[in-house]
């Protein structure tokens, strides 16, 4: 038998609308009415402006160890904004964006950096799973919205967030290789910030892209410029578009790249050079879009200055909610861990509420 080559259905499509220079590829532009376009700016702003506040409380020791999004903005606001609310997302810890973008508020972030339960209460009606820090876990969590919403036959969809760090973990494999089989209404968001941690990308995987990786799971990869908020929606409104439709699942990375630390407990000098990140600095996605927004006219400097202004007076009533707040009851993890209790769990919480007891933490009330 001679040798040939096995044709691949999958595809790999790269995918880029607006450039470092903020000028846009007028036969890719989705020409977005106005008001999706401001929309789409000041969820991003408001989460650079967010996460700058959030970093300064961690250094104050306002709020614990917290991990910022800073350079991220677009392919977490891009991607969001792509999906209706009868959609679902299964995230990570640094989709603050997408959050935003889906109606979290601002002080839910300072909760769950600063140790309280209430940062992960996700308002009913959105259809969010709280923020789930294990590696990769999420990628399941998704398969299990996704599998039941095609078992119900809804048109919904889900989306689940990662880093490329979360591509070398078996929860992803197993989550791409379910979604194949079962042709599941699920978008794997891949944010390539470059680095797992303090691991680059170019140690993680022999891969070309990450969006090949969809391949040997049967179904198509998309790589888009992650600091391109538009060629983010659209690379995602395709892909939905096409699993509402029983086509199934779609990876979508987004080259980006992390500008601040990994968490604050991160110093990024150890692994990266300066020049590196100011060569990423020019790419940032907020400078670009902002230069789309006034050259079409948009937006204008006086309009985006109240902009600010309003994002400022919303940050500051965030923070003076999360301060105003009852400090979090040490016990509420017991409360919140299974909706009824084994007798084991309540065991152990008897025991830790009587070592609070003897420490004087707490009292017999």
């Amino acid at each position: 038998m001679p040798r040939k080559p096995i044709e691949l259905e999958p595809r790999i499509e790269q995918l880029a609308i607006i450039d470092e220079h903020g000028q846009a590829d007028a036969s890719l532009d989705p020409k977005l009415d106005g008001d999706m376009l401001v929309r789409m700016f000041r969820c991003m702003l408001a989460t650079r402006r967010l996460d700058e506040r959030l970093i300064n409380m961690q250094r104050q020791g306002r709020i614990g160890t917290y991990g910022p999004s800073r350079g991220q903005e677009a392919a977490q606001v891009g991607s969001a904004m792509a999906i209706g609310p009868d959609d679902w997302t299964a995230q990570a810890f640094r989709e603050m964006g997408m959050t935003l973008a889906r109606g979290w508020g601002m002080h839910m972030p300072m909760f769950f950096w600063g140790g309280s339960e209430e940062g992960n209460r996700v308002a009913e009606g959105i259809n969010d799973l709280p923020i789930a820090v294990p590696v990769s876990s999420q990628t399941l969590h998704g398969v299990g919205i996704a599998w039941g919403m095609k078992l119900k036959k809804r048109d919904s969809v889900c989306l689940t967030y990662l880093g490329d760090g979360g591509t070398s973990e078996g929860d992803f494999h197993e989550a791409m290789n379910f979604a194949g089989v079962y042709q599941l209404p699920l978008i794997f968001i891949v944010q390539n910030n470059q680095f797992a941690i303090s691991h680059p990308r170019r140690m993680q995987t022999r891969s070309k892209t990450l969006a090949q990786k969809a391949l040997a799971y049967g179904f198509n990869g998309v790589q888009v410029d992650g600091n391109d908020v538009l060629g983010v929606y659209v690379a995602t409104r395709e892909a939905v578009d096409k699993a509402r439709a029983g086509g199934g699942p779609t990876l979508i990375e987004c080259v980006t790249y992390r500008l601040s630390v990994h968490t604050t407990a991160d110093d990024p000098t150890k692994y990266r050079s300066d020049d590196e990140v100011r060569l990423w600095e020019k790419r940032d996605p907020l400078i670009r879009f902002r230069k789309y927004l006034i050259d079409r006219h948009v937006l204008d400097d006086a309009s985006i200055e109240g902009i600010e202004e309003d994002i400022r007076g919303q940050i500051k009533a965030a923070v003076d909610y999360y301060e105003g707040f009852a400090e979090p009851d040490p016990v509420d993890p017991f409360r919140y861990c299974l909706a009824e209790p084994t007798a084991e769990l309540i065991a152990q919480r008897a025991e830790f509420e009587a070592a609070l007891r003897a420490e004087g933490l707490v009292s017999d009330k």
